[in-house]
């Protein structure tokens, strides 16, 4: 007799373990990587590493603790591995080194202030360390107790780049180069002034460094004037290359060191274009080319979940430098092509999924990546670059997430309002009856240059155990389906993506097992203008539930960290005194006064993404409206609530949603509110 399977639950959000970052040893024969934990009492999470064989065997714990551990970094030599902790202090992360045969870590570094990526130099000897200081006056407060408790006098901002979500305030200090001596730990600065300097690596040779820098004279303003630079690694001037202004990220050295590689794209703003895969000569013989122009191809990972976010990794280049590896987002996908100088691009890992944390051996025949899917938030997997299947190393989570039913997903084409192919995914209930009418809920997806894809969305299992019909797709303004697709709406916002999301609501409607006096609607950041932007338009759907919201374009403009960059997505370059009439067009304010829907507005209290005031703007409108409207703020969290914000925050999140959906899509049906 078959047991019968349970349905997911808001708490078993503190049950999921969370594989990430694998590396391939330099021979190919073990896989180091982390996996991500939730200590239900202290609400906090920590992060250990693993390690498994290739060859079979099972994975075992290789470091233990109520810390972080992470970015782990084989030595050259395969003898070592490099990580960053906070062992000795969670407020201070640090690089420890630690035999992979056995024995203790040792610390290695002891500086102030935080680490981003760093690397091995090939030879083993140093690290290479993207680094930002503390700034000195945090540091004397860190060590003088009645400062301590005092805390920050003022806050001085010279720039516009002066916060970031999830980060808060940032220090004065700007990202710079260092190198770590391994066996010493001596620390050596190699860049300094007020730009940041990102994204370092090591030539093959080990004697130059290749970094990214904004030395433009207001890098906080003319954010897209990202070029790429070249220093000695003992030090010294660094040298301007050749390549198009535009966004870059991802740098990558071809093996004879003459080649560079980089993910970006050429110009300002214009953020519906593809990313694409750029090379040029390091000595400046031949114009930087985008490889994959030609293809219609977004370079990345623009895939959406809500459990383990799944990363970009940087392209890599084959061994014999005739073509790089490279991920690629794609119809609800994240996939590993194959690129080659000549610019013929292929897929080489395309499974239904996301591909993503891929790592090659030293010889580049092998490798081992993350692959989640709409089941599985992602497990580690290898394969020889050969062969035609991968091998499984890991089953995290397989035990107790074999026990759940989390419904069936269908995926749907359908053609919009323009005769534009519209992909979307119908998730229907666990035990679905087709003979029975259900509530739906409509998802939106944030951006708007992301997709919604075959990646595991517990938000979305979780109503749908609920009893609702959940439905999600990506209409035009999204990334994945080419630059028409996402160029649809460029300085038109609430246009031809409000036409996509209603015409999938009509074809949702149209199914038979749907009940279209109760259908709902919600999403975030993005999602949550497009949720607010439907109130405004339409009364169709009977609830909803916006998230991390954008209401007015003209005060996001000022109260965004990144409000700046979207002059050019909403007023051609222009700020709002120069084209408000473009702004607030666009606004889902400028249309509320016609909201009938009984409305939840969700908001971070430290989101500076999608700054609270974006969220009461709405809310008070509503209230004002007489519209039935609640809102819930959550304190110290920021806009990745739903994805990484703390456990107990993100279960309460989803009660409130799914009490304020239950309120007003299954009264009708029950008498009652449903929680």
């Amino acid at each position: 007799m078959t047991e019968e399977k349970r349905t997911i639950t808001a708490e078993d959000l503190y049950r999921f373990e969370l594989a990430s970052d694998p590396r391939l040893s330099p021979d190919g024969e073990h896989v180091v990587y982390c996996v991500q934990w939730v200590d239900r009492d202290q609400e906090k999470k920590y992060t250990n590493l693993w390690v498994a064989p290739t060859n079979g065997g099972e994975p075992r714990r290789f470091t233990v603790g109520d810390h972080v551990d992470s970015q782990p970094r084989w030595s050259p030599d395969g003898t070592q591995i490099a990580f960053l902790s906070t062992r000795k202090d969670e407020k201070q992360t640090q690089i420890y080194v630690i035999p992979f045969q056995g024995g203790e870590a040792r610390q290695l570094t002891k500086l102030k202030g935080t680490f981003a990526s760093f690397a091995w130099s090939p030879d083993g000897s140093r690290l290479l360390v993207q680094f930002r200081q503390k700034d000195q006056d945090a540091i004397e407060r860190d060590e003088d107790e009645r400062k301590k408790k005092l805390g920050v006098v003022a806050r001085h901002i010279t720039r516009a780049d002066f916060r970031f979500d999830g980060v808060g305030w940032l220090p004065r200090e700007r990202w710079h180069l260092w190198t770590i001596d391994v066996t010493s730990g001596e620390a050596t600065q190699l860049t300094t002034g007020d730009h940041d300097e990102t994204g370092p690596v090591w030539s093959p040779d080990g004697e130059t460094i290749f970094f990214f820098s904004n030395r433009a004279e207001r890098p906080d303003i003319e954010t897209e004037k990202i070029d790429l630079f070249e220093i000695p690694a003992s030090g010294g001037e660094a040298k301007k290359l050749d390549a198009p202004t535009g966004n870059k990220f991802g740098l990558s050295v071809s093996p004879d060191g003459q080649w560079l590689a980089y993910v970006g794209r050429e110009g300002k703003g214009d953020w519906w274009r593809n990313s694409g895969l750029w090379v040029l000569p390091r000595d400046g013989s031949q114009p930087a080319c985008n490889l994959t122009a030609a293809s219609d191809l977004n370079v990345g990972n623009s895939t959406l979940g809500d459990v383990a976010d799944r990363p970009f990794t940087a392209p890599v280049w084959a061994a014999d430098g005739e073509r790089l590896f490279a991920q690629v987002s794609l119809h609800g996908r994240t996939s590993l092509y194959t690129v080659t100088l000549a610019g013929a691009v292929e897929p080489l890992l395309a499974p239904d999924g996301v591909i993503s944390d891929f790592t090659f051996d030293e010889s580049r025949q092998k490798m081992a990546y993350i692959w989640s899917r709409f089941e599985d938030p992602g497990q580690v997997w290898f394969r020889d670059i050969a062969g035609e299947n991968g091998r499984q190393l890991t089953h995290v989570n397989k035990g107790w997430l074999s026990e759940i039913d989390l419904g069936e997903i269908e995926e749907v084409w359908i053609k919009g309002p323009d005769d534009n192919d519209l992909q979307g995914w119908i998730l229907k209930p666990p035990g679905f009856d087709p003979r029975r009418t259900y509530p739906s809920i409509l998802e939106i997806h944030g951006g708007p240059w992301t997709q919604y894809g075959e990646l595991f969305m517990h938000e979305f299992y979780w109503l749908a155990a609920k009893g609702y019909v959940v439905t999600f797709s990506n209409p035009r303004g999204g990334m994945g389906y080419g630059e028409a697709h996402s160029r649809a709406i460029h300085q038109n916002w609430g246009d031809r993506d409000y036409a996509d999301v209603m015409a999938w609501a009509d074809y949702v409607a149209g199914l038979p097992y749907i009940d279209t006096e109760r259908m709902g609607v919600t999403g975030g950041s993005y999602g949550g203008y497009m949720t607010a932007w439907i109130i405004g338009h339409t009364d169709r759907f009977k609830a909803a539930v916006g998230q991390r919201v954008v209401s007015n374009a003209v005060s996001f403009w000022g109260s965004s960290d990144v409000g700046l960059q979207f002059e050019d997505a909403w007023a051609d370059c222009q700020p709002p005194w120069e084209n408000l009439e473009a702004y607030w067009r666009q606004s889902p304010m400028a249309y509320i006064g016609n909201a009938k829907t009984p409305t939840l507005v969700l908001h971070s209290e430290q989101d500076m993404r999608c700054n609270l005031e974006q969220g009461t703007q709405l809310f008070l409108a509503l209230r004002r409206l007489g519209v039935d409207a609640e809102m819930v703020i959550f304190p110290e969290e920021s806009h990745g609530l739903s994805r990484g914000g703390r456990t107990d925050r993100r279960v309460e999140r989803l009660r409130h949603i799914g009490r304020w959906f239950d309120r007003y899509l299954k009264e009708a049906e029950t008498g009652s509110d449903e929680t």
